[in-house]
Parts: C-alpha cells; structure tokens; sequence
C-alpha cells in the first residue's frame, strides 16, 4: 500500500509500476476517474486513514496493523 497523498501522478506512476493499492487523498472527479484506472488495473483505490499508529507502542506491531486496516474482523 501506497499513500499517494493529493498526487494524482503519482498514483498513475504506481499503477504503471504494477502497485496494487494505492490511498488518494481527494474526492470528485478526480477521484472517480483514478479509481477506475485502478479498477480497470486490477489494482484499488482507497481513502486515507482516520486513525493514526505508533508501532513503537505495540507489542505485536503486525497484530496492530491488521486490527487497524481490517475493522470489525
């Protein structure tokens, strides 16, 4: 995962590169537009996250990881 911020090159160099899930901070048009170039690429367009994750406090990082990219599993 990639977080291309509000660079909307910067996801289309990573989709030619092959990367697979990109975030995009920004909505509209822009948006919709990228998340089917995405789609059409096999590859997902996501929203950026609201939570934040210091791993220096966990004890078991990658456990933290997958309970704050996968709520409610």
């Amino acid at each position: 995962m990639l977080d291309c911020a509000d660079r909307p090159g910067d996801v289309l160099a990573s989709l030619r590169q092959g990367l697979a899930a990109l975030v995009f901070h920004a909505a509209g048009e822009v948006q919709a537009k990228l998340a089917a170039i995405a789609e059409a690429k096999g590859a997902r367009l996501l929203a950026p996250l609201t939570a934040d994750l210091d791993l220096a406090a966990e004890r078991d990082p990658e456990a933290a990881c997958c309970r704050l990219l996968s709520p409610g599993l």
